[in-house]
């Protein structure tokens, strides 16, 4: 089935497709349904970036991915480890041992994983503590027109939900310290960072912004600062406002300028989750999900979803969309399932040519903006009359966690386009009872260097087979490696996996999966009040 597979999908996109050149960027006649583009404007990969690691990370085997889509070119290559060290690529675990006033944490481990199909891939993501206050924060951000805007957003947003939770008296430490010149407080400790860091220059302009924003804090004279809930509705909404207003406000610096550019013409969605012992709390803005996997007391599993996707299969939303909007632009709001016609999800960060007037657009892309080569999209869809079309604000959801709530699922669109959440769900409970499986049983046997060594024989033999030890990327394998009937195809994988970059993103998208594994012995001290 190898070549077969691979010769149907590239004959469906020839078929399927039909596009023309225009500059150095292609516009779309025609989506093919399969395509999993946000935007129906879209760009070729810059020669470049070919060849790229397809997870941000250290560069692989040349053979691992394709360009060319020429037959003759396109052949498999992975052998079962290699496909293995594609996927296993983006891992990272993270095991939480600190205590919080003596009380272990409710939070056990994470594990995280990405598989790219853009190139550079469009996903971030970020895990971080709260340094003046308690709480963990795991977020997910999903790009789309670039990667800009998810960098940046996966990079600020959790500062401000910080700041936001802090009290009076420590705000007012944080402003002493910047007026007399001293480090200020922690405010983050980063678990899992969201990637590369923009340049220095620019994240002084962002750290001036968020003390505009601790400063307006400190105005409202709130004790104990915000409440969660409101903390990550402020949260969003500000640094989408603080993202539109530095593009607009003169830069001398060439670099802050078409980086701030970049960014607010970019988009990205995102989903934060904060947890605070028995407190969980989920914001989302697009179409990004979270998820719990549930063991009830008899055994069973169960999904309990914590989002609802904002695209305009979403009917709450569709109706948000007409109300904010004249009776006249019901029929043209959503055209081809998309807002406006052309953007899938209907909240997101940046992507400002749906929220500006087309004035500013004109007057601040005069600039003298080199926006070919910044890769901009100008385009103004053709029923735009009342803009803001869209929006960052979040729909944020509580949760107590019980005992019973044993892990929390977050990813960006790309394993839910692929996954229903009752596969995934699935998938993680038979991770875990896989890797049990796998565990020595040291204690029932004695402890010698022959076992040790076999043991450690058996497991390098089933790491090769498909045993992985990270759920993310379980979920991920079978995200683009399962047939219509559930079952893992070796064939199927490699193909997805050695597609050329220039169709690798007409069927997949970037896939970002983060699993955080409660305690269910520490929720269960809360309750008992232990």
């Amino acid at each position: 089935m190898s070549s077969t597979v691979a010769y149907w999908i590239l004959n469906s996109v020839r078929n399927s497709i039909s596009t023309f050149q225009g500059g150095r960027r292609l516009y779309s006649r025609y989506v093919s349904n399969r395509s999993k583009s946000k935007w129906k404007l879209f760009s070729p990969v810059p020669p470049t970036l070919k060849n790229s690691s397809p997870c941000g990370s250290s560069p692989l085997q040349k053979a691992y991915r394709h360009t060319s889509t020429e037959e003759e070119d396109f052949h498999l290559q992975l052998s079962p480890e290699q496909v293995n060290d594609v996927l296993r690529a983006g891992e990272s675990a993270y095991k939480i041992l600190d205590l919080d006033s003596g009380v272990p944490n409710s939070v056990l481990q994470f594990e995280s994983n990405q598989l790219a199909a853009n190139s550079p891939v469009e996903d971030r993501r970020g895990v971080a503590s709260c340094q003046q206050t308690s709480g963990l924060m795991f977020g997910i951000f999903d790009g789309h027109g670039g990667h800009a805007c998810a960098q940046a957003v996966s990079e600020r947003l959790f500062y401000y939900v910080a700041v936001s939770l802090m009290s009076h008296q420590t705000l007012e430490q944080m402003e002493g310290a910047v007026e007399s010149m001293k480090p200020l407080l922690p405010i983050l400790q980063w678990l899992k960072h969201p990637g590369d860091s923009i340049y220095k220059d620019v994240t002084s302009v962002h750290l001036d912004h968020l003390r505009v924003y601790w400063q307006e804090l400190l105005d409202l004279h709130v004790e104990m600062g915000l409440s969660i809930e409101e903390a990550l509705m402020h949260s969003f909404q500000r640094l989408d406002s603080d993202i539109s207003l530095e593009i607009q406000a003169p830069l001398d610096d060439e670099v802050t300028r078409n980086l701030s550019l970049q960014v607010a013409f970019s988009g990205a969605t995102a989903c934060l989750a904060h947890v605070d012992g028995i407190h969980l709390h989920v914001a989302n803005a697009g179409d990004c999900r979270a998820i719990l996997g549930v063991q009830e007391d008899n055994g069973m599993w169960s999904c309990l979803p914590l989002t609802r996707d904002h695209n305009v299969w979403n009917q709450a939303e569709l109706s948000r969309l007409k109300r904010e909007h004249p009776e006249s632009e019901d029929r043209t709001i959503v055209m081809d399932d998309r807002l406006l016609g052309v953007l899938m999800p209907c909240r997101a960060f940046g992507d400002v040519q749906l929220k500006w007037s087309k004035e500013l657009q004109r007057s601040v892309l005069e600039r003298g903006f080199d926006t070919e080569a910044l890769n901009i999209y100008q385009f103004t869809p053709p029923h735009y009359y009342t803009p803001p079309y869209l929006t960052a604000e979040p729909e944020v959801t509580y949760h107590r966690l019980r005992p019973q709530d044993k892990f929390l699922v977050l990813a960006s669109d790309g394993l839910w386009d692929m996954l229903s959440n009752e596969d995934v769900v699935r998938l993680v409970v038979g991770h875990l009872a896989e890797v049990d499986r796998h565990k020595p049983d040291l204690a029932q046997r004695p402890a010698n260097l022959g076992l040790m060594q076999n043991l450690l024989l058996q497991r390098k033999a089933s790491r090769l087979l498909d045993t992985d030890q990270n759920a993310a990327t379980r979920l991920i394998r079978h995200a683009i490696g399962s047939n219509e009937y559930g079952e893992m195809e070796l064939e199927r994988l490699t193909a997805m996996l050695t597609l050329p970059e220039d169709l690798a993103r007409m069927y997949r998208d970037d896939i970002t999966v983060t699993v955080v594994y409660f305690n269910s012995e520490s929720i269960d001290a809360y309750y008992k009040g232990g």
